[in-house]
């Protein structure tokens, strides 16, 4: 029988169905999402779904580039609540760009974020022993949040989680859909209409956008479940280029928003938090340093220094000098 797998042609023996043909490839099916025909194969149906000859599947799983799992959390006084569910950690971290997997676990884990953003791309077909985020970052242990980075228009999207949501049951998603290759902005458009697809299909969604406050508004008003403005282009490091609209989001919006993108130093952090935001995601800001396990470690004290300094309240602006001792008794 002549399949197309993955997008490449593969002959394979006798006339499977999906769980035979995962075990000729040697595949997990407890690691991965199955699409026939452009259908999903539900998994309690691996064992029953007949293949036939000039069938196109798509078989993926998650890779470094997100609702399972519970996280157990301690109780904390100052809680960060998404989609219902309570966090400690307002650190937000992806998991692409590392230079493995085992550097990739540990710079997780000294950022102390519970929620780590992963991509859906296809397996390896052609070598099922290779390994797999999840062997390295316990799903069990973080929230996966996936993504859909790589997409381009609203049907790709919605596809790609809703092969996200059969390979790990995960519901809490983030949903970004670029405009062009060059500047990655999100085209608004049509993130609006995946948003729109995804919320009324039961998902609970995170959305990227731009720092445009109407926009934010427009994405709240559908149901979003956080508002993620952009800092500065994805992966630029430049910090926080607008911080008037992102205040402007803050102080209009009744979800969480996050910071996402364009974040390249603790201090940007900090700042991203002082303004307001309840969250900030970043991954080239550690996983592009020279000791990302290092920055993990700062960029955690820096969102959590920011929170501080923002409940704290900041001192008033003054144009002239205001001396800290007291005058009284001056010798």
């Amino acid at each position: 029988m002549r399949l197309m797998i993955n997008g490449e042609a593969r002959e394979v023996a006798g006339e499977p169905t999906v769980a035979g043909l995962l075990g000729q490839l040697g595949l997990d099916a407890r690691k991965i999402a199955v699409e026939r025909n452009l259908e999903i194969v539900r998994r309690a149906a691996f064992d029953t779904t007949q293949l036939a000859d000039g069938d196109r599947l798509e078989i993926v799983h998650f890779i470094g580039g997100g609702s399972g799992a519970d996280v157990a959390v301690a109780p904390v006084e100052d809680p960060f609540v998404v989609a219902g569910r309570t966090f400690a950690s307002r650190l937000l971290v992806g998991t692409g760009k590392y230079k493995d997997f085992e550097e990739t676990a540990r710079a997780i884990e000294a950022s102390g974020a519970e929620i780590v953003t992963v991509a859906v791309r296809r397996v390896n077909v052609t070598d099922p022993s290779a390994p797999m985020l999840m062997d390295y970052v316990d799903p069990k242990r973080y929230v996966y949040l996936p993504n859909t980075a790589g997409c381009f228009t609203a049907d790709d999207a919605v596809r790609t989680l809703r092969l996200a949501r059969e390979a790990g049951g995960w519901n809490l998603v983030k949903l970004e859909v670029l405009g062009d290759h060059k500047t990655l902005y999100p085209d608004v458009t049509e993130t609006l209409k995946a948003a729109e697809a995804l919320i009324r299909d039961g998902f609970d969604v995170m959305v990227y956008t731009s720092d445009d406050p109407i926009v934010a508004k427009k994405l709240e008003d559908l149901g979003c479940c956080a508002i993620m403005p952009l800092a500065a282009p994805i992966g630029s490091g430049l910090g926080i280029q607008n911080p008037v609209n992102i205040r402007i989001i803050v102080e209009q919006a009744s979800v969480p928003v996050l910071v996402d993108a364009g974040v390249g130093t603790p201090s940007e952090a900090a700042v991203a938090m002082e303004l307001g935001c309840d969250g900030v995601l970043m991954n080239t800001a550690i996983a592009g340093a020279k000791d990302p396990v290092m920055m993990a470690r700062a960029m955690k004290a820096a969102v959590e220094a920011g929170r501080l300094g923002y409940l704290a309240g900041r001192m008033p602006r003054k144009f002239y000098a205001d001396p800290s001792s007291p005058l009284a008794g001056l010798i």
